[in-house]
């Protein structure tokens, strides 16, 4: 009997070892696998080089209220910028103004001129611009996109210029209006008049804007209000829990 309890013990020891054994295999071949796949490691620096993943977004956020990691994001994905001087006051305080250098997206340009934002609404157009909208460009409408026209960023007022209310992300310019896209072989794609067709390059609009949903805080289309009819307006606000919107 006291052979059998023995035996019985062993046993037992025996499996908690084997499930131990498992479960760490499993835990270093995760962190291995993570380690191949930095997208999708939460713990990984963001690299803007590295494709979209799990943990893109996420990582993204955290750079809304840290510029200066924000930038070493930048730094480190070999993206090219300057850093102005705070102006303004108040509401219409901007602390944080990064621009990108020319040539910092590759045969990409910014009409009217580039955008002077914040750094977060700067990593989220690299993304949003080289993963998202070329991508969407070349597979739907056969031309990668040249120029993205947009109405700026920076604008000291309330939201829809009321008279009271909540400020405005455009009040620091920590948002942006997309306007419309100019392609390499000339055709321009406008938000007014190709949002709702169902063309080729209404399509094209409604893949960029789902990816965008994934790269800024706020992303509001045609079809959120008539405000927002010819543009789509993007921007890093952080969202109630940390959740974003995507209308």
């Amino acid at each position: 009997m006291i052979k059998q309890k023995r035996r019985d013990s062993s046993v037992k020891i025996d499996r908690l070892a084997l499930v131990a054994l498992t479960l760490l295999a499993g835990f270093t071949g995760s962190r291995a696998w993570l380690r191949d796949h930095p997208q999708h490691d939460p713990w990984a620096p963001l690299d803007l080089n590295d494709p979209p993943g799990w943990a893109t977004s996420r990582k993204i956020a955290a750079l809304r209220d840290d510029p200066l990691e924000c930038r070493a994001t930048l730094n480190r994905s070999e993206i090219d910028f300057a850093v102005r001087p705070p102006v303004g006051e108040r509401e219409c305080r901007r602390e944080d103004r990064t621009i990108l250098a020319p040539g910092a997206l590759p045969n990409l340009s910014f009409r009217p001129a580039t955008p002077d934002a914040t750094c977060a609404v700067d990593v989220a157009l690299v993304l949003w611009l080289s993963k998202g909208v070329q991508p969407a460009a070349t597979a739907i409408l056969g031309s990668r996109v040249r120029a993205v026209e947009h109405y700026g960023t920076h604008s000291c007022r309330r939201i829809y210029g009321r008279a009271e209310g909540s400020w405005s992300e455009h009040s620091t310019g920590n948002a942006i209006d997309i306007a419309g896209f100019t392609l390499a072989d000339g055709r321009r794609v406008n938000i007014r008049r190709d949002w709702a067709s169902g063309e080729p390059a209404g399509r094209f609009l409604r893949a960029v804007h789902e990816a965008a949903c994934g790269t800024f805080g706020t992303v509001l289309s045609p079809d959120y209000n008539a405000a927002h009819a010819d543009h789509f307006h993007l921007d890093q606000a952080a969202g109630r829990f940390g959740e974003g919107i995507c209308r």
